[in-house]
């Protein structure tokens, strides 16, 4: 059980702690679009997230996949400054298309993996067996990501259909704030 515990809180800081400002701006970006009574969807996009996280941590243990960190830390905001933009072009009826983000949480997920997987491929290589590890870890940054999510859904709540802010000043408040700071990281990561 001290396992799970040390790899879950590891999945929890990789979300929750100051240094996981890339990965929060990406689940704001994520989350800027949907509202409280799209819980279910908004589940069901983090866990894709995840899924595709996990995916690279596990293949990046057994020496599947390396990729150059340099370019994989200017990918990460890169991919929050594609789903901001991504949020800042639609209209408020396209809000409710959700097949795309799906498929860019998984994909970007994968990215993400990356970014944490030198971390992790060295922990995961003391363990005998990867399954426990991975799925305590996973289950912590899940558990880390739905909170930040619920955090967001609870403001949209308030600000939305509480005080009647209009949906799209909202979400082109969340979009347009983390695509200013995750381009601002692009430029300092750049890695040519």
């Amino acid at each position: 059980m001290n396992d799970f515990t040390i790899y879950f809180e590891e999945g929890w800081n990789h979300i929750i702690s100051s240094d996981a400002l890339d990965h929060q701006l990406f689940i704001v970006a994520l989350a800027a679009i949907y509202l409280v009574n799209d819980w279910k969807k908004v589940l069901i996009l983090v866990t894709a997230f995840t899924i595709g996280h996990s995916l690279t941590l596990a293949l990046s243990t057994f020496n599947l996949i390396k990729v150059n960190s340099n370019w994989v830390e200017f990918l990460i905001p890169l991919t929050i400054v594609i789903t901001a933009i991504q949020n800042l072009y639609k209209t408020e009826k396209h809000y409710g298309h959700y097949r795309m983000q799906y498929c860019l949480a998984l994909f970007f997920g994968l990215i993400h993996g990356l970014g944490f997987a030198n971390t992790i491929r060295f922990m995961l290589a003391e363990s005998q067996s990867i399954t426990m590890p991975l799925l305590s870890f996973n289950i912590g940054l899940e558990v880390g990501q739905l909170m930040v999510v619920g955090l967001i859904l609870l403001m949209s709540y308030l600000l939305v259909n509480t005080l009647k802010l209009k949906r799209k000043w909202w979400v082109w408040t969340l979009s347009g704030t983390a695509l200013l700071i995750s381009g601002y990281i692009c430029i300092q990561r750049w890695p040519l």
